[in-house]
């Protein structure tokens, strides 16, 4: 049984992903299998991934980033489930890093390298808050995602004790997990830049949506529907304000746009927010595209 299994999910990107698939070869730690779940491609990615021997290659149709690492996570074999996008890569020492990072930690679950960020071909540097924290980054992660997929290594057991990830969100599908476990784990880090994120490209998830923040608040909200009761105070009210101030905001441009039905759902998720009472599901409707 491999260490780790490397899951790459991917749709309509053939170049890239030849990228990512070799930056996995080229490690310099070989106790992997490498899978690569084609969520419906339409063009020549399944004869790219097809070309190396090594892969696990399965192919489903088109359902979303988010079910496509489900299933390639379902299909593994390994205790610890490495994600990669198909257009990032890894340098040569990630692997062995975060292998060595198990050893010195076996009481962390979960943990994340540094990265290099490149936005339409040149390196860029990250603003300070974007910088990776370590250990209980909760209330943190509630102001922005902290975690990258590609950097991420993670028991197999805690991602199935999480539900994986969430298969309504078409975009913070990432935020929403990397909370939900965050609640109860502290998160690792090994500070070093192994992972070179390539970001600025008109198919990114993030550029195909609007109102980012809504999908957030629908991430909020699940967790204090299921959360809250146990969930000590002071992560309780930090959660609320960060559900509320968004909703805030998303309400003041609904209302420039027109839009009267977001609204009317915003002030009834600020509503819930305020008398402390998550069992209305009106949220829901935020996570659809």
């Amino acid at each position: 049984m491999p260490l780790f299994s490397v899951i790459i999910p991917v749709y309509n990107r053939p170049v890239p992903l030849r990228r990512a698939i070799e930056s996995v070869f080229a490690q310099n730690f070989n106790d992997y299998e490498l899978i690569v779940v084609d969520d419906g491609s339409t063009d020549e990615t399944g004869d790219v991934a097809r070309s190396f021997a090594t892969v696990r290659y399965i192919r489903q149709g088109r359902r979303g980033v988010s079910a496509a690492r489900n299933r390639g996570a379902a299909e593994s074999r390994a205790p610890y489930l490495a994600f990669l996008d198909s257009d990032d890569e890894w340098l040569p020492g990630k692997l062995k890093a975060q292998r060595d990072f198990i050893g010195r930690n076996p009481l962390v679950r979960i943990h994340q390298t540094d990265e290099i960020w490149i936005r339409r071909g040149r390196r860029v540097n990250p603003m300070n808050k974007h910088h990776k924290p370590e250990g209980d980054i909760f209330i943190p992660s509630l102001e922005l995602c902290l975690v990258s997929p590609s950097a991420v290594a993670i028991e197999r057991s805690l991602l199935d004790r999480a539900g994986g990830f969430d298969e309504r969100l078409e975009a913070c599908e990432d935020y929403d997990l990397w909370l939900r476990i965050a609640l109860d784990e502290e998160v690792g880090l090994v500070d070093e830049k192994l992972v070179v994120k390539h970001g600025g490209h008109d198919d990114q998830l993030s550029r195909r949506h609007w109102g980012m923040d809504r999908f957030r608040v629908y991430a909020i909200m699940k967790l204090l529907r299921e959360r809250a009761d146990d969930m000590a105070p002071p992560r309780r009210d930090a959660a609320r304000e960060a559900a509320r101030s968004r909703c805030v905001i998303l309400a003041r441009g609904a209302r420039k746009r027109g839009n009267g039905g977001l609204v009317a759902i915003l002030e009834s998720v600020m509503r819930s927010i305020d008398d402390e009472d998550y069992s209305n599901t009106g949220f829901e409707s935020l996570a659809e595209a």
